[in-house]
């Protein structure tokens, strides 16, 4: 059975605590806005496209009872800074002229509906740019659990297997939450597609090897120029294949892209916590007081990129999205 990250069911949002993965498979009973913001806030969600779907259902938890438009939006606008699909939503649930809950469900069903189908409108699009036997490398999660479902770079790698394509996935595990090696190789090995999971400064040396014919990546947030916020360590993959001659292309649905931000610059990255970088699993690793950073997104210019893909088409540089 394909994957799904949320259902909605007997008037509350089920969700698969994404904290608990592989290990364990924890579904979460969502049944107001606020439960709907923790669960962004603290990652049990995660994947600019499903972030913006939660949103919308916790938009319609809050006018289930009768919590204002404007509360719910605020508290859910402040759960991540970065996702622009998490304000897209909210912008698209604000504009409906009535505030029921009968008119907010149906719109955020409509969202996911949408979400999956342009999901599987880009995935082929993306599959054009794949070589036969490629060797594809890619970051963080992007496939179901980031999405409605298929995903946006793993949808590529997904529809890229089924017309056999695809030789093999390098899956960069993606510190400091690991979302790759806990999330998309769980992923892989459901669909049975052949990978390895990598360290993240294993990418580089085996681009110098030739074994990587593409680098497939998701997107937070597109700028009208093309720069893309993605997990940190994009932007090193970019450099990394841009020295190597190897295509990088970013994958995600047009509601990622933000005409409003003219460019990089633009972009608020989110700092999170150092307890993300200095413990595992709740074991410090690192010496008490160590001094940390922990920006969760880096911007990777859109002058390194051979291609942005959504479900509108391949799009090449020099960008310039427009609303």
């Amino acid at each position: 059975m394909p994957v799904r990250a949320f259902q909605w069911e007997d008037g509350r949002l089920r969700l698969l605590d994404q904290r608990t993965l592989p290990n364990r498979e924890v579904w979460l009973d969502i049944r107001s806005y606020e439960q709907a913001a923790g669960a962004i806030r603290e990652m049990a969600v995660r994947g600019a496209p499903a972030i913006g779907i939660v949103a919308a259902y916790g938009m319609a938890l809050a006018a289930q009872s009768g919590v204002p438009r404007e509360t719910a939006s605020a508290l859910l606008a402040a759960a991540r800074p970065t996702a622009v699909n998490l304000f897209w939503a909210l912008d698209r649930i604000g504009r409906l002229p009535v505030w029921s809950f009968e008119t907010v469900l149906a719109e955020a069903q409509a969202i996911e509906r949408e979400d999956l189908e342009m999901n599987l409108r880009l995935a082929k699009h993306g599959a054009s740019l794949v070589p036969q036997g490629a060797r594809v490398l890619t970051i963080c999660n992007t496939g179901s659990l980031a999405t409605a479902g298929h995903g946006t770079a793993l949808g590529i790698v997904r529809t890229a297997h089924a017309q056999g394509k695809l030789r093999h996935v390098y899956s960069c595990e993606t510190r400091p939450r690991q979302q790759g090696l806990r999330l998309t190789a769980w992923e892989l090995l459901k669909d049975g597609i052949p990978f390895s999971s990598i360290a993240d400064g294993a990418a580089a040396w085996l681009m110098a090897q030739g074994e990587v014919d593409l680098v497939v990546v998701g997107a937070d947030r597109i700028a009208a120029n093309g720069d893309t916020a993605n997990k940190i360590g994009t932007y090193a993959l970019a450099v990394a294949a841009r020295h190597h001659g190897i295509p990088f292309v970013v994958a995600a649905p047009s509601s990622t892209v933000d005409p409003a931000t003219p460019d990089g610059r633009s972009i608020p990255i989110e700092e999170r916590a150092a307890e993300e970088l200095t413990e595992v699993e709740g074991v410090r690793v690192a010496p008490a007081g160590c001094p940390v950073r922990n920006p969760a997104f880096d911007v990777t210019p859109g002058s390194l990129l051979a291609a942005i893909v959504t479900e509108q088409g391949v799009f090449r540089p020099p960008f310039l999205f427009q609303t």
